[in-house]
């Protein structure tokens, strides 16, 4: 399934996923033993496969001819593509989605191999061993597109408030895949208001945004009570005759700040959410839409109005389904606790920052998503590490100025980068690593940022706190990793961040329990990360109903003070 809306009328497209591919192992015992794997999928969801790290190929043969573009949504952790036996792409990064075009095939069946590589090494400085786990696989859907001369390749809609109305600015983006030159007319439709046709002329395998905009009145917001959606449409034509589309969905808000809060629509926001990876045990990070839609009700059941797409960009579907229900996004680029040596890795700037291009550039469009996040837990209590920072800031500026910036921090009194994002975000875990009283740990911190940091005046947000416990370990004692502690642990710190005059919300960590990297075994149990508040099967554990019971008292005191005010 591509997305939650159809995305074209007139360009032919084709889900080459969802059916069988062939599987061949590069490495060890099983070296060249071919096997079929429903894909999208992770190999170690398969008997043999559990902890397979290397490399493999998955394969399969389509029909086509002509102009063809190839959409991979996501393949974990490195691709290299083959169409015909000839090499044709190759990408880092499992969780952002990356595309290919091909020419003048011949009519007929063409054969499509793609080899995927999950190993660690000094090649890779986004993945490596963590604590949550990298899987290997084609884990997103794959797509094949027949395409003209050219092609709409993206579409960027921004709405800024005008009055009582707003303007809608779209930046629309045309590729030319011949060794000639095109001209067509382009055609935009927003919100059903028609915007003056545009003609466009692209030298041979030229690309070049066309920028247009129109006025709307009369539309709904998108805000968490009430997600409306709408539609911007494009189309190319010659002579009269359209060859191309694209449509992309869209809300209108707006984010701002103002002080210490975040605002949408002029609204304060408080967020009431969880950390969420992608991760399922019969599916590993290749969860099928059915399984992410259950993940949604079961945030909307505990009360939350926020996921913190933790440590890397999500599932173009997940974020649909987002959008659908109301729930705001906190979406970062992937990286993960890395130290000031791992950043000097000599790619390590390159793939964050494709990394942060590839992430917006695909979920630029997505009204859950309020906040762009980086660097979660690095190095951003050094001067080095301050550099990459900026440098990730400033490029997020670069792409999106309409969405506020921020990375969860757990330099406690020391981190020197808290001048350079709109949100000051922490993630603290006082009753669980350590025993000071929640209150009194988030008041020094704050202190702290106010007065001897650039963060003063600025929203702060607690964006991971928490305590682990071992689904059906019940104990007398309230012990540590019993359920019994975790939900008493929860129930101290939720209280003393709502409670707070100066925070703009929580992210709880985390949703769910979810398998980690095996050379983190010395530190979680099982093997596991095991803060959910659900375990990796989605059963509740005693947190979820303190969790569910905070979270919805809150709602219901801020409901009352606002009508109060």
């Amino acid at each position: 399934m591509e997305r939650l809306f159809k995305t074209h009328y007139i360009r032919n497209q084709e889900e080459l996923t969802g059916k069988y591919w062939d599987f061949v192992p590069c490495e060890g015992e099983k070296t060249g033993e071919a096997q079929q794997f429903m894909t999208p999928c992770c190999w170690e969801t398969h008997p043999g496969f559990e902890n397979y790290r290397g490399k493999a190929e998955f394969s399969t043969s389509f029909y086509a001819k002509g102009n063809i573009r190839l959409q991979f949504k996501g393949v974990s952790h490195t691709a290299t593509v083959f169409l015909d036996g000839n090499e044709i792409a190759g990408h880092y990064n499992a969780y952002t989605p990356f595309e290919v075009c091909a020419n003048e095939l011949a009519d007929g069946a063409h054969s499509l191999k793609v080899l995927v590589d999950n190993g660690f090494g000094e090649d890779s400085a986004l993945h490596v061993p963590n604590d949550y786990q990298t899987y290997g696989g084609i884990i997103r859907p794959v797509y094949l597109e027949n395409i003209n001369s050219s092609y709409i390749r993206y579409c960027h809609v921004t709405t800024v408030r005008k009055g009582e109305g707003w303007t809608v600015k779209l930046s629309v983006c045309l590729k030319n895949v011949t060794g000639g030159k095109d001209a067509f007319v382009l055609k935009i439709k927003a919100a059903g208001s028609e915007i003056k046709p545009v003609e466009v002329g692209l030298d041979a395998f030229e690309e070049r945004v066309v920028y247009a905009e129109t006025e709307c009145t009369g539309v709904s917001l998108w805000s968490e009570g009430c997600p409306a959606l709408y539609f911007a449409e494009c189309e190319l034509e010659k002579n009269d005759v359209a060859f191309d589309d694209l449509r992309e969905r869209f809300g209108f808000r707006e984010v701002s700040i103002k002080g210490g809060d975040i605002l949408m629509n002029g609204k304060k926001l408080f967020i009431k959410g969880f950390c969420r990876h992608e991760d399922h045990p019969m599916f590993g990070c290749a969860l099928p839409l059915e399984a992410m839609a259950g993940d949604i009700e079961l945030l909307k059941e505990l009360g939350a109005n926020s996921v913190r797409t933790s440590h890397y960009p999500n599932d173009e579907r997940f974020l649909d389904l987002c959008d659908e229900r109301g729930i705001l996004v906190w979406e970062e680029n992937h990286a993960r606790g890395l130290s000031e040596e791992q950043m000097k890795n000599p790619n390590f700037e390159l793939q964050a920052e494709d990394c942060i291009r590839e992430m917006i550039t695909a979920h630029f469009n997505h009204p859950s998503i309020y906040i762009w996040g980086i660097l979660n837990e690095c190095a951003s209590d050094s001067e080095y590490g301050r550099e990459c920072y900026k440098k990730q800031y400033d490029l997020i500026a670069e792409l999106d100025p309409t969405r506020p910036r921020s990375s969860a921090s757990c330099k406690f009194k020391t981190d020197i980068c808290l001048g350079l994002p709109e949100v000051v975000s922490y993630n603290i875990y006082p009753q669980w690593y350590h025993d000071t009283p929640v209150r009194e740990y988030l008041d020094d911190l704050h202190e702290w940022v106010e007065k001897d940091t650039q963060g003063a005046g600025k929203p702060f947000l607690i964006t991971e706190t928490g305590a682990g416990a071992i689904y059906g370990n019940r104990d007398v004692r309230h012990a540590k990793w019993s359920e019994e502690y975790q939900a008493e642990a929860l129930e101290k710190q939720l209280t003393a961040v709502l409670s707070s005059p100066y925070c703009s919300g929580v992210y709880i960590w985390q949703f769910c329990d979810v398998r980690i990297s095996d050379e983190w075994w010395y530190s979680r149990p099982r093997t596991m990360n095991n803060k959910g508040v659900v375990d990796e099967y989605r059963r509740p554990k005693l947190s979820f109903e303190t969790v569910k019971r905070i979270f919805k008292e809150y709602s219901r005191n801020a409901d009352r003070a606002e009508n109060f005010s």
